[in-house]
């Protein structure tokens, strides 16, 4: 499924680089990432500064929009959530695209974010 998800929107997977949870050291997923033509990369323990990217994706989702406010429900939650990864990834300007959203940079529209974090 997640082949023909990135193939669909022109994207080649090289390299995945992760963390070292229990998920990531699944022998499973290692064999997908392989299997879509890429290299599974874990960072050494303990120094999440090696996956900053994510690591600072999730501070500003946390920030700006899980911890926000106080939400009447999860699907109230969940919605909100779709909201902002929908302005993060197209409207929100990043230094590290020139000022650019990220999805400018995609070769087509594309949002993969699961909207649900339980």
């Amino acid at each position: 499924r997640a082949r023909a998800f990135f193939a669909a929107h022109g994207i080649t997977v090289d390299r995945v680089i992760t963390d070292n949870g229990n998920n990531y050291r699944a022998v499973d997923f290692t064999g997908k990432v392989v299997s879509l033509g890429g290299r599974h990369h874990r960072i050494r323990p303990y120094t999440p500064r090696h996956n900053g990217k994510v690591e600072r994706y999730n501070r500003l989702m946390v920030d700006e929009v899980l911890y926000a406010r106080p939400y009447s429900s999860e699907q109230a939650r969940r919605e909100a959530l779709q909201v902002w990864v929908n302005h993060y990834n197209y409207h929100r300007p990043h230094t590290s695209c020139g000022d650019a959203p990220p999805a400018s940079l995609a070769p087509t529209r594309v949002n993969n974010v699961m909207p649900s974090y339980t």
